[in-house]
């Protein structure tokens, strides 16, 4: 059986010249290998390529038969690596934390430790009418993130 080490020391050398990082790397029974890499400045179909020739050419298919994804993640999917937070600073953020609280905001900073986000409120100022908009900060722990994704914006 083909195992997440052999896929990773085959593409290794490739994600140093190319400046990717792994997202996700399974392989399912039957040898199903699943890769999904993205890098700064994002991921090409012809990076894709790259990745699933460099795996295909190390692989005997008649020593052990493989099928093989080779993809980038989709902005619908979560954040899943802090490389990924890294690249999403100044984006807007869908965080759902582990005790199901929803902050939505924009990425300002990430920490080894730590995410900053910014978002607005608006709260009802004690003896006024009138609600006013104040501007927040929080700091989350990735501990306390049970899910993060992009907000998709056209404007």
């Amino acid at each position: 059986m083909i195992t997440n080490t052999q896929i990773q020391e085959l593409i290794s050398e490739k994600l140093h010249d190319n400046n990717c990082f792994v997202v996700h790397l399974e392989v399912k029974p039957g040898n199903n290998i699943q890769l999904e890499i993205d890098s700064p400045s994002g991921v090409s179909i012809k990076d894709c390529i790259d990745f699933s020739r460099q795996i295909e050419h190390n692989l005997d298919r008649e020593t052990e038969d493989f099928e093989l994804h080779v993809s980038s993640p989709g902005l619908d999917k979560p954040l899943r690596v802090f490389q990924q937070y890294q690249k999403n600073i100044g984006r807007g953020l869908h965080v759902i934390l582990t005790n199901d609280q929803i902050i939505e905001g924009t990425l300002k900073e990430v920490n080894k430790d730590d995410i900053l986000l910014t978002y607005t409120v608006v709260e009802k100022m004690e003896g006024k009418k009138k609600k006013i908009k104040t501007e927040k900060e929080e700091l989350i722990p990735f501990t306390n993130i049970k899910e993060s994704t992009i907000i998709i914006s056209f404007k």
